[in-house]
Order: C-alpha cells, then structure tokens, then sequence
C-alpha cells in the first residue's frame, strides 16, 4: 500500500520546502507527493520541486487559483490510491509518519480516518503548546491504551468533536474513496475540514487514533485560520455550520451530538479569548462580530 500526500501550496516557498524534506526523509518508501500550487505571486516553486529529480514527487499547477477549500477539493480529485493525506504547506513529517500511518491502515482497513500522534511547534520549530492545544491534548482527546490503538465512531466520536474539535486535519489520513465522494464545500474557509470528517462519521464512517507522535504541526499567527479568527469572520462561519450539524444530528436521531453542536462551547471559549484583544485594536466589526458568537443563546 501507498500513502498518497498531497501539499495544496500558497504561502512560504521556504517552510514548503523543509516540508517537502520531511517527506523525502521518511523510513518508508510507500509514499508519493504531489505539490499542488494554487498560483501563489510571489514565487516559482516549480524549479526546486522538479529539481529533485525523484519519481515519487510531482508538481501540478492549478489553471487559476482557487483559495483555500477549493484547493484542497483539487487535490482531492487528484488521488487516486487507497490513502490520502493533506500536508500543510507549514507543517512537517516526523520520520515515522508513513509507516505509522499505514501500520494503523493494516489494523483496521475499514476505517475513513486516521490520526497519529502529533506535536505542535512554533513559528521557529520549537516545541509549543499553547491554550488551545493544551486543551485539544490534554481535555478533549480521548485516551488511547499504551502502546495501541483505539477506534471511535457514531454519536459518540460526532458529538466529541462538536464539543470541541480535537483532530489536526493535515496528520489526517483519508480513506480516499469515502473522502471523494463527499469533498470539501469550497464556500467553507476555516471550518472546512470539520465539514467533511462530520460528514464521513455520520455516513457510518470510523475514526482510528494512536498516541505514537509522527507529525509536526506548526501553530503561528500568521495563518489563515487565526487571522480570520481575529477578524472575527470565522465565528459567524462556525455558528452557521453548527447549527447545519445540529439538524444533521436531529435527523439522525442523535440528540447528544445535537445538544453539543447547539452549545458549541469550545468554539465559544475561543472567541472568547479572542475578544480582548479585538477591543483593545478599536476593530468594533470583529469586536461585535465576537461577542455575538460569545453570548449568543445556544442554537442561534
């Protein structure tokens, strides 16, 4: 079996290119990538990509650029194995990721989603762990026995991650076939990737978790997400995908998951934490756009 890793590229050619050397430094050689460039500006990354001069890498450049969703929609319809990751652009493969992934793929090769072990790391690639992560680790993520692995799934796995989102998408690995037959919606910006792994679970789909840390995921301000979050456009786009999940569950019969996605409380701490800091700027539209998201009864 092959991992097929796909990195929908738009942002910094440099931490792109330590992502791409993790890749080429993995213990297993059943990969391949495939660097999708989304018509970044401000530099050519082909050069250095096809330099490589190794048959497992390739490079496709989009006809026009197509944000962020749909990006990752396109590299979607671009795999065509049994397994496919998302590599983001700023994030690094430990040596073990393949053949971590592919050992928890041979365990349970039913399953639709994959989740290793996974640090988190600063701008600079020094270890962090912020609030949110600490909480995500520490809170949210459900205990795996020592040394093995745990598969979830149902009301149960839906309702956790409404609660509060403990997954990191791009250490992900997607059973491809599942995973295209729903893919991303392209009008979601931030929550995109919630979007789908919901969609999978409540189609009857499992969720394999393993403690055994392979993945590098890089957490700085500068990403899409936070900024986003600190405009406050993220939050509005949030309430409107929970209360979809909360009729989803309805339909379903799945009162507890639609109680957590009617209270989405993490969702409410973060941009509670986000709001001193939209007062302090003077943004008054970010500002009322989070202590609408913050106060607002659950459910609307």
């Amino acid at each position: 079996m092959t991992l097929q890793i796909f990195l929908p590229f738009y942002g910094d050619p440099g931490l792109m290119h330590t992502a791409v050397r993790s890749v080429l430094a993995q213990d297993s050689p059943d990969w391949t990538l495939t660097v999708v460039d989304d018509r970044y500006p401000h530099a050519d990354v082909r050069p250095w990509v096809e330099g490589l001069n190794d048959p497992r890498v390739r490079y496709v450049l989009n006809e026009r650029n197509l944000g962020v969703s749909g990006n990752f929609d396109r590299c979607l319809r671009l795999a065509d194995g049994d397994l496919v990751t998302f590599l983001g652009g700023d994030d690094e493969l430990l040596p073990g990721y393949v053949s971590t992934v592919l050992r928890m793929r041979a365990a349970h090769p039913d399953a639709a989603l994959l989740q290793p072990g996974v640090e988190v790391i600063d701008e600079h690639g020094e270890p962090a762990l912020p609030l949110a992560d600490r909480v995500k680790q520490r809170l949210l993520r459900p205990k795996v026995p020592a040394g093995g692995l745990r598969e979830l799934g149902g009301e149960e796995l839906t309702a956790s991650l409404l609660a509060g989102n403990w997954l990191y998408f791009p250490a992900l690995a997607f059973d491809r076939v599942r995973a295209q037959r729903h893919g991303f919606r392209e009008e979601l910006k931030t929550i995109q990737d919630l979007d789908l792994i919901l969609r999978l679970v409540m189609e009857g789909g499992t969720l394999v978790i393993c403690d055994d840390v392979c993945f590098r995921y890089r957490r700085h301000a500068a990403s899409e997400s936070s900024w986003r979050a600190s405009s406050g456009d993220r939050f509005a786009e949030d309430r409107r995908f929970f209360a979809e999940a909360a009729e989803r569950a309805r339909e379903l019969g799945w009162d507890r998951a639609r109680r957590a996605a009617r209270r989405r409380v993490t969702s409410r701490l973060h941009g509670a934490t986000m709001l001193p800091a939209a007062l302090r700027s003077r943004d008054a539209a970010a500002a009322r756009s989070l202590a609408r998201h913050v106060l607002a009864r659950p459910g609307s």
